[in-house]
């Protein structure tokens, strides 16, 4: 993946992005992807459940033929051995042989999940393969990992809830506006 962001580095450390702030940059990100494809086709690979209404909004903001695949990644901790592992896999992906393709995830922690899918995508040779987080927490990775396009950069902690984002307990998901929750234990 490019370096670069698709434009503005947003940063917040805690707080708010309202509705109309979130509705602004999704577009500026649409016209950058649409600029990007050149008209041409787009497979767009939506992760579920975080992704879905960040990918519904920005898919409306590209100007080009659109494909959506969905994608829903199972993590189970196992134990081996003695040791507790987490372990991250995928239903098989969509056929994007020869094609240019969008993943899009809301957020960017570690990068080990999207750095997997990326990977898992990339076997099937498509054309290009490129990377669209909502939010990107730059300080939190663990792989050498950076989207193509991002709305927010933030350095951020806490648990962001709202546009699709849920709470722990599942509440928030169907806030407009996005807000951070310190994670549990820290303040």
């Amino acid at each position: 993946m490019k370096s670069g962001g698709g434009g503005k580095q947003n940063s917040k450390r805690g707080g708010t992005f309202s509705a109309a702030r979130i509705a602004t940059r999704v577009a500026e990100l649409g016209r950058q992807i649409s600029k990007a494809s050149g008209g041409k086709r787009l497979d767009v690979v939506i992760t579920l459940d975080r992704g879905f209404v960040f990918g519904a909004d920005l898919i409306r903001h590209i100007d080009a033929p659109t494909v959506c695949h969905f994608v829903r990644e199972d993590v189970r901790d196992v134990e081996q051995d003695g040791h507790a592992r987490r372990e991250v896999a995928f239903g098989s992906g969509p056929d994007v042989k020869g094609r240019d393709v969008l993943l899009v995830d809301a957020v960017l922690e570690s990068g080990v999940t999207q750095e997997f899918l990326l990977r898992r995508l990339g076997e099937n040779q498509p054309r290009s393969l490129r990377l669209a987080v909502l939010l990107d927490k730059p300080e939190q990775r663990k792989v050498a990992l950076e989207p193509d396009y991002f709305g927010f950069r933030t350095a951020s902690n806490g648990l962001w809830v709202g546009y699709g984002l849920a709470a722990s307990n599942g509440m928030g998901r169907n806030g407009k506006d996005l807000s951070i929750k310190p994670l549990a234990g820290k303040r």
